[in-house]
């Protein structure tokens, strides 16, 4: 179910959702937190797919906000200065202009479409589309439609904004998620987010690397535990997952880290760990196989998927308290091996 809400306000959508969960005989309480998302069209559609498959395990309202700078310049282009003292004026009237200019123009600055349903996976969606002034009060407009007594999360799909703790959406969130890999500059974004990091943010760039951690930390763990004295790293250049990874080994290891780049590779394709008496790998031949050598055993073949975006998102929407290894990785780790 889609319901289009042109020129409306924050209370007409809250009212609609109340009268939605009453004729559905449902209510909100089920929901385990709020998703806030940042995003523009290009990328809305795929965000949203994205949410509704997390939100399975983790029933959730979701909330994005998509400003219409089209909607603006079309305005500003057709009525010059005119336009511009309008929302000044309006500004003026209230410090909430999204929930109380009921006496103001006509024009609310403020489209927004609700899902119910299958269209919204297990909870609902409300895409909010301001424009003029409102562009700028992202968290006026959000506010009134969080889910009570519930953490909130704020996830930006692909370019997140430089200090996330200070942006609007971002200070109200319990855990802010961000995905640099997928930013138009990596790297760039990486280096803006470390100089900005603070306990409550994660990229999923680090998530994505979940199961990899995972299976290196179980093979150290067996006997013997000789030290390990070189490592190498083989995937795609210019991968900003992988540079985490030799972040983490580097910094736990307490040894150089070797890279080594292979051509048409879409991610990490093995660790090798050289101790006295062999070396220890895990390597992935294939998209969705692992295999694990130890020195004087057999080598083992286990299932290891490529990990999609959803599964990061979901593992991250499930742990939402401070990731401690990230914050150790991003902060001391990332010098060590850009030094």
């Amino acid at each position: 179910m889609i319901i289009d809400l042109p020129n409306t306000r924050t209370r007409e959508i809250a009212h609609k959702i109340e009268q939605l969960h009453e004729e559905r005989g449902e209510s909100a309480t089920g929901r385990v937190l709020t998703l806030l998302i940042s995003a523009d069209d290009s990328e809305l559609e795929h965000a949203l797919e994205v949410a509704n498959a997390a939100s399975r395990e983790h029933p959730c309202r979701v909330i994005a906000i998509v400003p219409d700078t089209h909607y603006q310049s079309d305005s500003a282009d057709s009525t010059g200065e005119a336009a511009a003292d309008t929302d000044v004026k309006a500004m003026e009237k209230t410090d909430n202009p999204a929930v109380d200019l009921t006496d103001g123009p006509a024009e609310s600055n403020l489209n927004a479409q609700v899902r119910f349903g299958a269209d919204a996976g297990a909870g609902e969606i409300i895409i909010l589309r301001p424009h003029g002034g409102l562009i700028n009060h992202p968290d006026t407009l959000v506010i009134p439609l969080l889910v009570p007594d519930v953490p909130v999360v704020a996830w930006w799909p692909t370019n997140p904004p430089s200090n996330p703790s200070k942006d609007l959406m971002g200070a109200m969130a319990r855990s802010r998620i961000t995905d640099a890999l997928r930013s138009n500059n990596p790297e760039a974004t990486i280096e803006r987010l470390r100089r900005n990091w603070t306990p409550e943010d994660i990229d999923l760039s680090w998530t994505r690397l979940t199961v990899w951690r995972a299976m290196l930390a179980s093979m150290l763990d067996q006997p013997p535990h000789l030290p390990i004295i070189a490592v190498k790293v083989t995937g795609p250049q210019e991968f900003l997952p992988m540079d985490l990874l030799c972040a983490w080994l580097r910094l736990k290891l307490g040894v150089q880290v070797d890279v080594e780049y292979v051509n048409d590779a879409e991610a990490v394709t093995g660790v090798y760990l050289t101790r006295e008496d062999g070396v220890v790998s895990l390597e992935r031949p294939h998209e969705d196989q692992a295999l694990i050598s130890m020195p004087g055993q057999a080598p083992q073949t286990i299932s290891v998927p490529v990990r999609t975006i959803e599964d990061c998102l979901t593992e991250e929407l499930r742990r939402i308290d401070p990731d401690e290894v990230y914050a150790e990785v991003i902060n001391e780790g990332w010098d060590l091996i850009r030094h």
